[in-house]
């Protein structure tokens, strides 16, 4: 397992981002179906999701939102952050074969509070599918070598 990437509140700065890329394959749409225990067959029947509007299956909206998560937890601001809370807003289906590209920016930082406030996006090539705001609890390197 990679090692995650650290950034303390100190080393954020407002306009910050970080992104990560990933294609949605079938066998993720299955495994989160198991996982979560989401087996809504627009998801898994192809012959259902074809009578939908989206005229076939699509892939759940939380997996997708999943990758913003990754950022978070391993890459910015990484190890030691919390979750503190996510909004989503689910604009357009991610299909099987989409590589999902999630972003996201620092727009405020509450030293604080140690609170930074995120933009979060995913998008499919120049369509947003997932636009939101994230809360992230940031620990400080004062705080670190105080401990």
């Amino acid at each position: 397992m990679a090692e995650a990437a650290q950034y303390f509140l100190e080393d954020l700065a407002v306009g910050m981002t970080a992104s990560y890329d990933r294609v949605v394959t079938e066998d993720m749409i299955e495994q989160f179906a198991d996982i979560s225990g989401d087996f809504n067959p627009l998801h898994l029947d192809e012959d259902y999701a074809k009578g939908t509007m989206f005229k076939g299956r699509i892939a759940h909206g939380i997996l997708s939102a999943g990758f913003i998560s990754k950022i978070f937890g391993t890459m910015m601001p990484g190890k030691g952050s919390i979750y503190i809370s996510q909004t989503l807003r689910f604009l357009a289906p991610v299909r099987i074969g989409d590589t999902v590209t999630a972003t996201v920016e620092v727009v405020e930082i509450n030293a604080e509070k140690k609170r930074v406030s995120f933009k979060s996006r995913c998008r499919v090539g120049r369509t947003v599918v997932i636009d939101g705001d994230a809360l992230i609890m940031v620990p400080s390197r004062h705080a670190k070598q105080a401990a």
